[in-house]
């Protein structure tokens, strides 16, 4: 039976009406309009929910095909490529024991546990055998099992860490099981439906493990130029070492500590780290006796928060540091360009007006009075003539903003007077030892939050902005991480226990006809993986994690 249906490829294009056999798959589908297709197809959107290509389409709607330019198409990219990763390593090193921890430069750094150190041979083995692997083409096959079922087999087929994480979250009821050839193995998100849609990947030596790497949602035919990112590293592996060592690495060990009623103890050790690691900062900035301290990261990473913090930690010093905001220095509102939506474009650095921003700058350091700016957004311009001030004798400048590591910003303002910092919430924990937490889905809970709470917006305008929001990431902040004195990670243990209880019921708010529907629904189950954490009163009014759950000394 014919059933009638709409289709996009491109989200900017009309979608266009066509009848197809009722039953048929979404990669069946895909192949009757390949001239239509621009790049390779890895999943759709069915009515607004997120599909994989094996979905058969059974009664009327409206499809729309995402490609790897796409934030949903990337996440499952990578999901699938790490099971045919996993399925290589296994085939070349028998029982593979393999974490993978963390994303950095368009890839994923992993660690094997057995063996412990591998040879260059192994890993140009494990690459040869992945080659393999995607060419032959092997389908990805899927199996859904109970929660009970899983727990009844698992401690014979699957890691402790996802042992843990399935007895210790009673909410998560049926769970995905997917097999290449006989290996299997549990991720929390879809697949590809065949090996061979990942046909861009790279796999290298790194530091102690290897790294697993995959093309850029701007350019997803081709891998993205290698930078060595070792200062995020380093902080990654910071993380990583404290949560092993509080046997805290996954969500499995923090609802289980939930469960025994040691959240408090939790939330203190975290809060401490925090604390000492910003007094370590602001000593460093100090012991280089550089006066301007650039701070930048990319959305809800708590640069505002941590900009204080770090300002009353130089205090201690001898003075409380001038504090900067970038903001302060946007050109009126009335000569900002728009974007193709129609809409201020705020995130570029020609939003800035970069050479006031240099002569103040440089004339507070001349020990010179200078009426700083302050820029209404309600009235679209600077406004001047509220904050006169002068530096004293050695006072420093805390100055933050998206900006703040781009050399653009400061580029007349003495070299030897910089002194760099990036923070970003770089999630020490882990979901299990094959499932990590993205950094951009913290960010975005807290952006969430915070919008909700202090700006008006609702969770489909934050979700509905939030790709034009990475993508002036890419272009203005990650860039220039690398050109970091230090970096300050504001991820906390606890904290997406926290933001559970606080975004959940803003979710909830997103209905099935809303374009915005999948992703909120793809958030809702992954918060499903941590038990709410009730108590808190407990986290200090200086928590970084205040600026978006409310109740900070700022406020």
């Amino acid at each position: 039976m014919a059933i009638e249906i709409s289709i996009q490829f491109e989200k900017s294009e009309p979608p266009f009406v066509c009848k197809v056999e009722q039953g048929i798959t979404l990669v069946e589908l895909t192949k009757e309009f390949a001239h239509r297709i621009k790049y390779r197809i890895i999943a759709a959107l069915v009515d607004n929910i997120e599909k994989e290509l094996t979905y058969r389409i059974q009664e009327s709607c409206h499809i729309r095909f995402l490609d790897l330019r796409s934030n949903i198409a990337d996440r499952i990219y990578q999901r699938s490529l790490c099971l045919v990763y996993l399925k290589a390593a296994n085939d070349i090193l028998g029982n593979a024991d393999i974490d993978i921890l963390n994303s950095i430069n368009r890839g994923l750094y992993t660690e094997t546990n057995k063996p412990k150190h591998l040879t260059d041979a192994q890993i140009i083995a494990i690459g040869n055998r992945m080659k393999e692997i995607i060419s032959a083409d092997m389908p990805i096959e899927k199996t859904v099992e109970s929660r009970d079922e899983l727990l009844a087999q698992m401690q014979d087929h699957f890691s402790a860490e996802k042992l843990e994480l399935v007895r210790h979250t009673p909410d998560i009821q049926n769970i995905a099981i997917y097999s290449i050839d006989g290996y299997s193995n549990y991720f929390y998100g879809h697949m590809v439906p065949s090996t061979g849609c990942l046909d861009v990947f790279g796999l290298n030596r790194y530091q102690n493990g290897m790294l697993l790497r995959y093309p850029d949602t701007s350019y997803p035919n081709v891998l993205p130029p290698y930078v060595n990112d070792e200062k995020i590293f380093d902080e990654f592996a910071r993380g990583w070492n404290i949560a092993k060592s509080l046997d805290s690495g996954y969500a499995g060990d923090l609802n289980r500590e939930i469960s025994n009623g040691s959240s408090a103890e939790i939330i203190t050790i975290s809060e401490r780290l925090h604390v000492a690691r910003i007094k370590s900062i602001a000593r460093s900035i100090i012991e280089s006796q550089k006066r301007v301290v650039l701070i930048s990261g990319p959305s809800s990473s708590g640069k505002t928060t941590f900009a204080n913090r770090l300002s009353s930690a130089l205090a201690i010093y001898g003075t409380m540091p001038l504090y900067l905001g970038t903001d302060d220095y946007f050109i009126d509102r009335a000569l900002l360009t728009k974007d193709e939506d129609g809409e201020y474009n705020f995130e570029d650095l020609d939003a800035v007006d970069v050479e006031a921003f240099n002569n103040d700058v440089n004339a507070l350091l001349l020990g010179e009075e200078v009426d700083l700016p302050i820029f209404d957004f309600i009235e679209g311009k600077r406004i001047y003539g509220n904050r006169k001030t002068r530096l004293e004798e050695n006072q420093l400048i805390v100055i933050e903003g998206i900006h703040g590591l781009n050399a653009n910003l400061s580029l007349h303002i003495p070299e030897n007077q910089k002194f760099r910092v990036y923070i970003s919430p770089l999630s020490q924990l882990n979901i299990d030892d094959h499932n990590r937490i993205p950094t951009t889905d913290v960010r975005l809970l807290r952006r969430i939050l915070r919008d909700s709470r202090t700006r008006g917006k609702s969770v489909n305008e934050t979700i509905r902005l939030w790709p034009k929001v990475r993508a002036g990431e890419n272009i203005n902040i990650f860039p220039f991480n690398h050109e970091a004195d230090m970096v300050f990670n504001s991820a906390l243990l606890y904290e997406v226990s926290v933001l559970r209880l606080f975004c959940e019921p803003l979710l909830m708010q997103v209905s099935v006809k809303d374009p915005e529907y999948s992703e909120a629904k793809r958030l809702l189950s992954f918060l499903k993986f941590f038990s709410p954490l009730e108590a808190t009163d407990v986290i200090p009014k200086q928590s970084i994690l205040r600026e978006f759950i409310g109740g900070g000394l700022l406020e």
